[in-house]
């Protein structure tokens, strides 16, 4: 078994010996085996929480360097006027707390998510055309989410007095 433990970030796709097509749900997980598209046995084991990216780069053990893909998936695909109708909804989607990706093709601007008849009844409402199909789904990382998959640190310039904290941080300070 190939095991993967480094994340190298977006690569090319001629930087890797092999590809792994995983679903979203499968992306979430930092341990995992899996089959590559190759048909080689792969052992996932990475640090918990970043989600695998589209185009990422895994390297084995061995030095080898594997390519994440975003398999096929059912999907709804939301489309809307550009400017406020594509804001608002993507605003009021995103306000119930789903996963979302943004993007461009074709057919102009869209927003994509997994199938859910209250999102979807949500998305006509707003006056979004609706899609029904599969397609990869590689959703937003969110505002906190750094690139190459390292967390969020908590800085303290919250535009109050550095020396009042009403919060527990678990930390101390010595003045």
């Amino acid at each position: 078994m190939l095991k993967l433990t480094e994340r190298l970030g977006p690569i090319a796709a001629d930087q890797a010996t092999d590809t792994l097509t995983l679903p979203y749900e499968r992306r979430m997980l930092g341990r995992l085996k899996a089959m590559s598209d190759a048909g080689r046995e792969l052992g996932l084991f990475l640090d918990r929480g970043p989600v695998l990216r589209d185009g990422e780069g895994l390297r084995a053990e061995s030095g080898e360097v594997v390519r994440i893909r975003a398999a096929e998936e059912p999907v709804v695909t939301a489309r809307i006027d550009a400017g406020l109708p594509l804001a608002r909804l993507a605003y009021h989607l995103g306000n119930r707390h789903v996963q979302l990706a943004l993007g461009e093709d074709e057919g102009g601007s869209y927003v994509r998510f997994p199938p859910d008849h209250v999102l979807e009844a949500l998305a006509e409402r707003l006056g979004a055309r609706l899609e029904h199909h599969q397609a990869p789904f590689d959703p937003e990382p969110g505002a906190y989410q750094q690139a190459g998959g390292h967390g969020h640190s908590h800085g303290h310039s919250h535009g109050h007095d550095p020396h009042y904290h009403d919060h527990d941080a678990g930390h101390s300070h010595a003045h």
